[in-house]
C-alpha cells in the first residue's frame, strides 16, 4: 500500500466518511489518509499528470477504506448498484478503488458533474444523458482519462473507478492509524 500524497503531493481530499455528512449520517472512520495498492497508485499518478497539462486536478472522496465501513454502508443501502455487498467486499477494501472528481487545479473549485458525490439516482449513472453539455463533457473527461490509464468505471456512479479483477487483491480491515504505522515500516 502506498500513501497517495507521496506520489501526488497536491492531491485534494474531501473525507465525507470521516464526518456524518454522508449517506449513512454516521462517521465511518477516523483520521483517514489516501492509500492505494502500488499498481493503482501508479495509475492514478498517471491520471493526475495527464490532467495537470489541462490545469485540472483531482479531488478524492475515498480510496482505501476498512472493511468495517463496507458493513456499515450495506446496512443503510443494501443495494449493490450503490454499495458493495460485504459478502464480496469492495474494491475500496482491497486498495484498488477511488471515488473522485475533477477540480480547477489553480482555484480548487470542483468542475460541474451530474450530481453530488453519493447520489443514488439515475442522474449519477454514466449513461444518463439529460444533462448540460458542460456537465457531460466533464463526466466524459473524468471517465476517459481514468479508463485510459487502466481504471474501470462503475456504471451507476460517475465518481467511482477501480482496477479490474478485484479478487486478485485480498480484503483488508486495517484502521487508518495502523495503516500509517504499517506503511512507514515498508
Amino acid at each position: 500500500m502506498i500513501r497517495l500524497t507521496s506520489m501526488i503531493p497536491d492531491l485534494r481530499t474531501d473525507w465525507r466518511y470521516a464526518s456524518s455528512q454522508n449517506f449513512t449520517g454516521e462517521i465511518l472512520y477516523h483520521q483517514p489518509a489516501a492509500y492505494l495498492r502500488k499498481e493503482a497508485a501508479t495509475k492514478l499518478k498517471q491520471v493526475d499528470d495527464s490532467l495537470k497539462t489541462m490545469g485540472i486536478g483531482l479531488l478524492l472522496f475515498d480510496a482505501y477504506r476498512p472493511y468495517r465501513a463496507t458493513l456499515a454502508m450495506w446496512k443503510i443501502v443494501p443495494d449493490d448498484r450503490y454499495a458493495a455487498n460485504p459478502a464480496n467486499g469492495s474494491g475500496h477494501n482491497r486498495g484498488i478503488a477511488v471515488d473522485l472528481t475533477l477540480v480547477n487545479r489553480h482555484t480548487g473549485e470542483p468542475l460541474r458533474m451530474p450530481t453530488d458525490f453519493d447520489n443514488f439516482s439515475d442522474t449519477a449513472h454514466h449513461d444518463f444523458q439529460s444533462l448540460d453539455s458542460t456537465v457531460l463533457q466533464n463526466r466524459a473527461l473524468l471517465k476517459g482519462v481514468m479508463e485510459h490509464f487502466g481504471f474501470r468505471a462503475l456504471s451507476t456512479e460517475w465518481w467511482h473507478y477501480s482496477l479490474p479483477e478485484p479478487k486478485r487483491y485480498p480484503l483488508m480491515d486495517i484502521s487508518f492509524r495502523k495503516m500509517k504505522k504499517w506503511t512507514k515500516k515498508n
